[in-house]
């Protein structure tokens, strides 16, 4: 149980960005292709919720907390998104787009949705 998400992994950079990243493939899945679209605005979403859950249970901080909090899920959703990949000329190239797989092959699991 040691090994898997704690709070204290979410209140990190590095926990919460695994999270977002996860949660936004897992979902993203089960909507589908259709659904890649979405995947930036579902990360987006997640990583602005555990920062602003991390803000609120922040007892030391005052009230520009929220301000803080904004920002620190936009470091989160860069960080699952992969800073790296921007601008697209340094995302890696892909064999196929889902829409045109080869017979047998199956779509990664985790894909750039940049």
């Amino acid at each position: 149980m040691n090994d898997l998400f704690t709070w204290a992994a979410l209140g990190s950079l590095t926990g919460a960005s695994a999270a977002t990243l996860l949660a936004t493939n897992v979902i993203g899945g089960l909507i589908g292709p259709s659904g890649d679209k979405a995947r930036k605005w579902i990360a987006l979403g997640v990583a602005l919720l555990l920062s602003y859950l991390t803000a609120a249970f922040a007892d030391d901080a005052g009230p520009e907390k929220w301000i803080i909090a904004f920002f620190n899920g936009l470091v989160i959703f860069s960080a699952a998104l992969g800073v790296n990949q921007l601008p697209p000329g340094n995302r890696q190239a892909t064999q196929a787009s889902p829409t045109q797989l080869a017979q047998g092959q199956e779509p990664r699991f985790v894909r750039s949705w940049v």
